[in-house]
């Protein structure tokens, strides 16, 4: 059984699911280096688009699989594999949406947390559960969490390691659309294709400057700014929204 299911559209959506049921979609070693694998691919691809991921059969991922075999001999060694993928994950530089279904705890947590937007069934529930197994955040998580729902808030979550359902993640920040399960998939299915319809650079660039602007001085991202609109300007895809919006049809963007 393949732990990581790659599908694509002909519009570029790119579909990644988690796919160890019987473990909640646990992550164990090759499963880490396989989705670092598939984040630097569609990262690299001129045709993908959007990136959705998700997990299997009513969990999205209930972390990391501490009982799989195959491990590193030092957990610092093994950190790198956990570290890898956080970080292929924040530098794909398309759209990237999280489909939670089910639980999200810990790194899984951290995974959702990693995408761009994340959308949720009414029955999922989120846990920054590391406290619980003694062990502290990871995968990214303390870089994530303040930048999201604000410190105290996210010392909170991590120090108690409560568990939290949908409508309490999407009050506090973390998810940005809560949904009947039934409606999920066809929820961020519209969502993805809206993104994949979008002009790819102007896309890309927003993102990065939004993931970089907590980094940056107004006057530094003014000229950052700039200079990703002097691109966008420049490109075939604004004059083609141009174009569009005189003969009142949507555009066709084509990422150049």
């Amino acid at each position: 059984m393949e732990s990581v299911i790659v599908e694509r559209t002909d519009s570029g959506v790119v579909t990644v699911t988690m796919n160890r049921p019987h473990k909640k979609n646990a992550v164990d070693y090759p499963m880490w280096e396989r989705l670092a694998g598939v984040f630097q691919e569609v990262g690299r691809s001129a045709t993908d688009r959007v990136l959705v991921l998700t997990g299997a059969e009513g969990a999205f991922c209930a972390g990391a699989d501490l009982s799989s075999s195959g491990a590193p001999r030092h957990p610092l060694d093994a950190m790198h594999y956990v570290n890898e993928t956080g970080l292929a994950l924040h530098q794909v530089p398309k759209p990237c949406i999280a489909k939670v279904n089910g639980v999200a705890a810990g790194a899984g947590m951290n995974l959702a947390l990693g995408c761009d937007l994340i959308v949720a069934g009414e029955s999922a529930r989120f846990s920054e559960i590391f406290a619980r197994r003694g062990l502290s955040l990871d995968m990214g998580g303390a870089w994530l969490l303040p930048r999201i729902v604000g410190l105290h808030k996210a010392k909170e979550l991590a120090l108690l390691a409560d568990v939290i359902d949908a409508r309490e993640a999407e009050r506090i920040g973390i998810v940005n659309r809560v949904v009947p399960d039934a409606e999920l998939d066809a929820f961020v299915s519209g969502w993805a294709e809206r993104l994949a319809a979008g002009p790819p650079l102007a896309l890309q660039m927003s993102k990065r400057l939004l993931d970089s602007g907590l980094q940056m001085g107004l006057a530094e991202m003014l000229h950052w700014e700039a200079m990703a609109q002097s691109i966008n300007l420049s490109s075939r895809d604004a004059a083609e929204a141009f174009e569009a919006f005189l003969q009142k049809r949507e555009p066709t963007f084509r990422g150049r």
